[in-house]
């Protein structure tokens, strides 16, 4: 079974989906936190897990640097128990963060693992992770396939890596449509995590395809009555 997790940091609609059996978790990340009007990252964090305080939370690291991402994931885990530190598989300079996932794996820390493209990262982080503590691999398909680049191969790859560890889940991150959640379902993710809007088209799946095209037609005609179209010589005939 593919888990939906909920892709947002608005809290009015973390109320609203966390109510929703369908999403089992959150994911966030710095972006839209600025999106949602965060100005203090440890107090807008600390509303989200008090809205949601039974399902995972992604919460992302924003420093660049070995030395303060260490300190953001020690702090942002200590904020609740169901949180995942996210942290980047590389930093802006392309360095790859392997010591900052061994080192936060290595004392127990639920992480996320994020702007995953590859399943040769994917084999990089397995090297160096334990058998014990959980572990989310995110890979960007979406963005991957806004480039041209065809992410299902690597998806596949990575969870074939990924099924000798049990504590270790494949997650299909930046979807770009509802139809991406029966492609992950296909190839076994683990997760999908998906905006809000695609969220509630899924919970809408099972319409005929003779449905679908009496609403779209019937869609097309409100809107050129309501704009009151007219062709001159044909309504003069």
């Amino acid at each position: 079974m593919t888990k939906i997790f909920c892709d947002t940091a608005e809290l009015n609609i973390i109320k609203k989906f966390n109510q929703k059996n369908i999403v089992k978790g959150f994911t966030t990340n710095p972006s839209l936190m600025r999106k949602a009007g965060a100005k203090d990252y440890r107090l807008y964090s600390k509303k989200i897990l008090s809205i949601c305080n039974n399902k995972p939370v992604s919460l992302e690291v924003f420093a660049d640097e070995y030395d303060q991402m260490f300190k953001q994931g020690i702090e942002i885990n200590s904020w609740a128990k169901n949180i995942y530190v996210k942290v980047p598989v590389v930093n802006s300079k392309n360095k790859f963060m392997g010591k900052i996932i061994k080192e936060l794996n290595s004392k127990n820390i639920k992480l996320n693992i994020t702007a995953i493209y590859s399943a040769k990262q994917t084999e990089r982080i397995l090297k160096l992770i334990n058998r014990k503590t959980k572990v989310i691999i995110s890979i960007f398909a979406g963005r991957a396939g806004d480039t041209g680049k065809d992410p299902v191969p690597e998806i596949k790859k990575s969870i074939a890596l990924a099924k000798k560890f049990q504590n270790v889940e494949i997650l299909w991150a930046s979807v770009r449509e509802p139809y991406n959640y029966l492609q992950a379902k296909q190839l076994g993710c683990h997760i999908i995590t998906v905006p809000p809007i695609i969220i509630e088209k899924i919970e809408k799946f099972g319409k005929t395809f003779a449905q679908l095209t009496r609403e779209t037609v019937k869609a097309f005609l409100i809107d050129s009555k309501k704009s009151k179209f007219k062709i001159q010589n044909i309504e003069k005939d």
